[in-house]
């Protein structure tokens, strides 16, 4: 994370502020402008925190922040201490803590020993910019609240980053989500991590989501859920990629077009090299379709590659599918408000019913992928690799990023596909 000050601006310091408002020292939405209301906030916090009071978030008082930003601490049991009484401290339940620390004896905590406390709050932001490092900050929380919660890396992005994955459910049929193969429609990863935390809870506290069971879900599917396929490029978009050769290197592929929009354009990975055209589905009909569009080097969107799966992330993506034996995989991209669902002429069994069915529980339209965009993505290769069900949900209305003013109403939507991708299979 950067060193921030009195008037930097930009995503870390949204998380800054992210993070005071939930300990409770700033009381107004994230914007990304360090302005003298964010520097008090700062020093009240660094007083309280016995930092020194310089008003500068430096690695020290970072560090400090971490708790409100992962969603817990780590507490050191002394004598006299309870879960009662710890819940009253830190303002949560005891159930919270029960189920982040299984095994626990309630009547007999150890002193000495070191015991996870959830806050009351969500991890999962949904008012602030991401980038990889919260993203990394948010699962490690999630897997702390719901030690059923099982995560990994299925390999790494350009500038070294693991790609995480986290599974959810006991049941043997697999299934997949994926989101932010494209940089600037990072949306898609809040969508997918808030509905993993909302399905964990209440799977935790045997409750429904979009009325079902999540029991039911646990029980019938394992899903697995890689929420950032490309973390250099929404880096990249959202202004946190440190400067040095890869910022350098962008920076100059994108003069390559000068006519889209940099950096809110990016659609790439860090190499200039579109993900989502990755695949081996037609890869050489997608390659003579940008190339006659123009898109015949490395840049912000639209570059297949020298070859199909040149790129970690994709190769990635293509090899977690190939270890596994998934039924159905939804690929989260903006915006559209559009379910694509088939490749070519392959119609997988129940695939157009369960099309139908997204359709009629998100209220986006069932369209086939027009041509020009039809080839070498993921959806197009599982479907014509496994001929299973596979499908492209597109959030959201308007230019990429999308606002977050619109996730309320683009999570609303999407609640019952996520579900779906379960119930249906």
């Amino acid at each position: 994370m950067k060193i921030l000050r009195l008037d930097s601006r930009g995503t870390d310091v949204s998380i800054l502020q992210l993070a005071l408002n939930r300990a409770g020292y700033l009381n107004e939405n994230p914007d990304g402008i360090f302005g003298v209301r964010t520097q008090n906030a700062v020093l009240r916090f660094q007083q309280s925190a016995g930092l020194n009071q310089d008003g500068v978030i430096g690695i020290r008082s970072w560090n400090a922040l971490l708790p409100y930003l992962k969603g817990y601490a780590v507490h050191k049991v002394i004598r006299g201490d309870t879960l009662w009484k710890l819940s009253q401290q830190y303002n949560t339940s005891i159930s919270a803590i029960s189920r982040a620390n299984p095994g626990i004896n309630p009547d007999n905590l150890r002193i000495g020993s070191s015991i996870f406390i959830p806050f009351a709050f969500s991890v999962v932001p949904v008012n602030v910019p991401y980038s990889y490092q919260l993203l990394t900050f948010i699962l490690e929380g999630l897997e702390v609240r719901y030690p059923f919660l099982r995560g990994g890396s299925i390999g790494k992005s350009v500038m070294g980053k693991g790609l995480p994955y986290v599974r959810i459910g006991r049941g043997e049929k697999e299934v997949f989500y994926n989101a932010s193969h494209h940089a600037n429609e990072w949306l898609t990863t809040p969508v997918l991590l808030k509905f993993l935390e909302e399905y964990a809870e209440s799977y935790s506290t045997g409750e429904t989501i979009f009325n079902t069971s999540a029991k039911t879900l646990y029980d019938k599917a394992s899903l697995y859920i890689v929420p950032m396929v490309n973390p250099d490029g929404v880096d990249l978009v959202n202004g946190v990629v440190p400067n040095g050769q890869y910022l350098i290197k962008a920076r100059r592929l994108a003069e390559n077009y000068p006519n889209i929009a940099y950096p809110n354009g990016w659609k790439a990975n860090i190499n200039g090299v579109d993900l989502n055209l990755q695949y081996p589905a037609n890869w050489e009909r997608a390659k003579e379709i940008k190339y006659s569009q123009g898109f015949t080097v490395p840049g912000p969107r639209d570059f297949v590659g020298v070859a199909p799966l040149s790129e970690p992330e994709s190769t990635a993506v293509y090899n977690f599918t190939r270890s596994k034996d998934f039924k159905l995989t939804l690929s989260y991209h903006s915006q559209g408000e559009i379910i694509y669902w088939k490749y070519l002429d392959y119609e997988p069994e129940n695939s157009r019913r369960i099309a139908e069915y997204f359709g009629e529980v998100s209220g986006y339209a069932v369209e086939e992928t027009p041509y020009a965009s039809g080839f070498a993505g993921y959806k197009d290769w599982f479907i014509e690799s496994y001929n299973r069900p596979g499908y492209t949900i597109e959030i959201g209305i308007g230019m990429s990023p999308l606002p977050l003013s619109q996730f309320p109403e683009i999570y609303k939507d999407n609640l019952g596909i996520l579900v779906g991708g379960i119930t249906e299979i």
